[in-house]
């Protein structure tokens, strides 16, 4: 059996199914306010999988996050089979809350093909086991976060992360907006590859849009900011596994208007490209109280 934390995490990814074409999931609490957006993805994701011939594995996923979600509340996944093809399927998933859409996402799935192949080399840095784990914060800097933020960092999640450049958050120095995370799940799970897209749906919603933030000297613990994720793309290219070390190499070309764009590129430890990410957020800074 797998540690509890990721059990649970499986749990939460399974979905119960109500009908054909309509699904629930539960939330976990990480110590946040709102309801994850990773999850939601890997959710929607999983939703919009049940309805696909298995033969055919998602390849891309683009979504809006359009209102923050209930903790404490089920989550309803509704599918719409917009189309199957020879080749592509596409589907479109809303989730729903209290009556009201939380998230729109549509997903295109294609059956195995071979084609012409290249991909960008995997940067050159420092493999995960010659990187240490993120250190908790001193006791005395602990103690006066915010309630909410003292959860949040208490909590361990299914997935570990080892930082290439690790930063002081709490005193973040302005730098480019460039970072590399390695993570992988804490368990060994099984080999479905549906299960492990869902799960890099889950995990590729973690520190993407932060790197939008790196070269403003902020972080998600500075008191007046207000972040928050808008959208997300996913695309998949080459098998992976979630429970393996996978390379986060995150840029940000730009952040303007109260909001800040980050690209991602997911890469096994061997180098190659599996998948690729690109999210937009809201990133406000509110005057000091």
């Amino acid at each position: 059996m797998p540690l509890p934390v990721v059990a649970e995490l499986l749990d939460l990814l399974a979905l119960e199914r109500l009908e054909d074409n309509l699904f629930r999931g539960q939330s976990r609490d990480i110590g946040t306010r709102y309801v994850f957006g990773g999850q939601v993805l890997g959710q929607a994701l999983s939703a919009a999988q049940q309805t696909v011939n298995g033969e055919r594995q998602a390849h891309s996923l683009h979504a809006y996050f359009l209102r923050a979600g209930d903790i404490d509340a089920p989550i309803v996944y509704s599918v719409e089979r917009a189309r199957d093809g020879h080749s592509f399927s596409a589907r479109r998933v809303v989730a729903i809350q209290h009556g009201q859409p939380i998230l729109n996402c549509a997903v295109s799935f294609q059956i195995a093909e071979s084609g012409v192949e290249h991909q960008l080399s995997m940067p050159e840095v420092p493999m995960p086991e010659d990187l240490a784990p993120p250190q908790p914060l001193p006791p005395e800097e602990f103690a006066h976060l915010p309630v909410k933020l003292q959860r949040w960092l208490s909590m361990e999640g299914g997935f570990e992360f080892r930082h290439v450049w690790p930063r002081d958050e709490l005193k973040p120095a302005k730098r480019p907006p460039l970072q590399h995370v390695w993570f992988r799940l804490r368990d060994r799970v099984g080999d479905a590859p549906v299960l492990h897209r869902a799960l890099l749906a889950y995990a590729s919603d973690f520190h993407l849009i932060g790197t939008a933030t790196l070269p403003h000297g902020i972080s998600y613990l500075t008191p007046e900011l207000q972040m928050a994720s808008l959208d997300h793309a996913l695309w998949f290219h080459r098998p992976f596994r979630a429970d393996e070390w996978l390379l986060y190499s995150c840029d940000s070309p730009s952040a303007s208007g109260a909001r800040g764009l980050a690209r991602g590129s997911v890469y096994s430890r061997d180098g190659r490209l599996v998948a690729s990410t690109a999210q937009e957020g809201l990133i406000r800074l509110r005057a000091a109280e």
